[in-house]
């Protein structure tokens, strides 16, 4: 678990109002729903950063509204938990429906796209449908700060990720030699 979703495991635990504020905050641009600030903004130290402080606010949200009671299974970064859920809609589906692109394939596209403005609302989204699979919102958190960059490193690894899941290669199988 990391320092930031410590941070809020342990305000939840003192108090369980805190994931009803953060939840709220996702109907409000990131970092503009004031009852959320006493939750995030301390343990952001002040930095000034627009993105930097709007991911903070975002992703606490989309904590809080993922957020299960027991919850304690190893935690998967988002691709490779849409590319789970993609999977399992894909299961009974005939070999030539397998290969056209679901709904959720779509978003995942949508998602890649996304620009700032768009990317709340398409997170929003993808992680509603999500709520079996465990999210680890720290990976999250960390490439959400490299989103904007020009060479577009973190949607070209969500889509490996994504994809690689989606449909998984098996390594062909090594032979072993025997000792005579």
């Amino acid at each position: 678990m990391s320092e930031y979703i410590a941070w809020l495991e342990d305000m939840n635990a003192r108090d369980t109002k805190v994931r009803a504020v953060l939840r709220q905050s996702l109907a409000f641009d990131p970092g503009t729903h004031i009852p959320a600030y006493p939750y995030v903004e301390p343990f952001l130290k002040g930095e000034g950063e627009d993105w930097r402080r709007q991911v903070h606010y975002l992703v606490a949200g989309l904590w809080a509204a993922h957020w299960r009671e027991g919850r304690t299974e190893n935690k998967i970064k988002l691709a490779v938990a849409i590319g789970h859920h993609d999977a399992e809609r894909r299961k009974g589906l005939s070999a030539k429906d397998k290969i056209k692109p679901t709904s959720t394939e779509q978003r995942f596209i949508s998602l890649l796209d996304a620009d700032e403005e768009q990317l709340p609302h398409r997170l929003r989204q993808m992680v509603a449908l999500l709520n079996d699979q465990p999210i680890d919102f720290q990976a999250l958190l960390n490439d959400l700060r490299d989103w904007n960059r020009s060479n577009k490193k973190v949607q070209n690894a969500w889509a490996r990720a994504f994809y690689r899941t989606l449909n998984p290669i098996e390594a062909p199988e090594t032979e072993t030699e025997t000792a005579a």
